[in-house]
């Protein structure tokens, strides 16, 4: 049963070309998706349950901002640019902590309200008066949705949070994730490609059966993905009863408990819930995870994920879980190894670009929501690097 109700009709006649290969090598092209892509559309901070206290915090730094995400004193979540209005220090250095009841520069000692109204600045009488409210911390757009802490550095073409997420509500809504908790800390790790190679190799499902054998093991001859309408895509699964070539996959098919909380069509179902850019929202019947990848530089990206749990887990419910996080262990190490393969290939000669399957047309959606906020990717050849930016406007004012 599928709760969605979109068009995802397939055209006959669609292009089944991608991106072309400079769109992944290209400095100044980065410069601009840093802005339009990742700046002006909302990003994934993190969980509230990652910051249950007031003065709890997350920091993030990624495309050149550094955010500040933390509940003030009265438990409201708040965003703000991790930046004093001073000399432009770091407020806090840690990627996760607690602050008292203020936040104290390390440069100079200027303190700030949980608020983000300056509390005062350290031997005030050496500046003139300074209002608290003019001197506050710069906000970040924030908004909370299903437990999900959502930022926005600039404004940009997508709507509220909620009204973008509302074909995703009531299908993830049966899971209670605002009521879930931490299974782990945030996770970080680099790998040497272009994100949109990372992107590409997760947009699809057609490389499953090949490249994943735990996953076409666990349900591959159910799993289907749907394209990106609005922004929004989704992959869903059911697991195979009578899976277990693969050691994980056996133990987790036969340990999983039945979760009767769910619907009785989603208590064996794995769903992947994509967000343009570069997010996913994944869930189990035992747990639920968020993931997702920024660029360091053009041939470096940073995958971040979090785990989270039911409150109540019981000890089959953390097996499964256990269990599930190896089975995606492993195939994270393989699609790394795949995005490494494709991404390398696209400064050689030989490579004449992409021709996608009918079964990657999430790929393609993903690459057509570029091409709209970027239409200079619709350039077979790549501009000069120092124009780069000139041209895309001028595409932008024609369309």
């Amino acid at each position: 049963m599928n709760e969605m109700i979109r068009d995802i009709s397939i055209p006959n006649d669609w292009d089944r070309s991608g991106l072309p290969g400079w769109c992944y090598h290209s400095n100044a092209l980065l410069e601009l998706e840093k802005q339009h892509v990742f700046r002006e559309h909302w990003q994934i901070a993190c969980h509230v349950s990652d910051m249950p206290e007031p003065g709890n915090y997350i920091t993030l730094d990624i495309v050149g901002e550094r955010a500040l995400v933390l509940r003030d004193q009265d438990g409201a979540v708040k965003a703000f640019h991790n930046i004093c209005r001073h000399r432009g220090s770091r407020l806090v250095a840690d990627e996760s902590g607690t602050c008292r009841n203020a936040l104290v520069c390390p440069f100079h000692g200027w303190v700030y309200n949980l608020d983000g109204t300056l509390r005062g600045a350290a031997r005030p009488r050496s500046f003139p008066p300074m209002d608290k409210n003019e001197f506050a911390l710069k906000t970040i757009e924030c908004e909370v949705w299903q437990g999900f802490v959502f930022i926005r550095f600039a404004p940009g073409p997508q709507p509220a949070v909620a009204e973008m997420m509302r074909p995703f509500e009531a299908e993830l809504s049966h899971y209670r994730p605002a009521e879930m908790v931490p299974a782990g800390e945030i996770h970080t790790q680099e790998t040497p490609v272009n994100w949109k190679s990372v992107r590409d190799v997760d947009n699809e499902g057609y490389h499953v059966a090949m490249a994943h054998p735990a996953l076409q093991d666990l349900y591959g001859s159910t799993y289907y993905d749907e394209p990106f309408v609005d922004g929004l895509c989704r992959s869903f699964a059911t697991v195979n009863p009578h899976a277990g070539r693969r050691w994980s996959v056996g133990r987790y098919v036969k340990i999983a408990p039945e979760n009767t909380a769910l619907p009785e069509h989603l208590r064996k179902a794995w769903i992947y819930f994509g967000i343009f850019p570069n997010a996913v929202i994944a869930v189990t019947p035992e747990s639920l995870q968020f993931y997702q990848e920024f660029p360091l530089a053009v041939g470096r990206t940073m995958l971040r994920s979090a785990v989270y749990r039911y409150r109540d887990e019981t000890r089959e419910q953390t097996a499964a879980r256990y269990l599930a996080a190896r089975i995606d262990r492993d195939t994270q190490s393989e699609d790394v190894q795949l995005t490494i393969w494709s991404n390398e290939a696209m400064t050689s000669a030989a490579f004449a670009g992409f021709y996608l399957s009918d079964l990657e047309y999430g790929v393609r959606t993903h690459h057509d929501h570029l091409r709209k906020v970027l239409p200079v990717m619709t350039l077979a050849g790549a501009p000069e690097e120092g124009g780069m930016a000139a041209v895309n406007a001028g595409m932008a004012n024609r369309e």
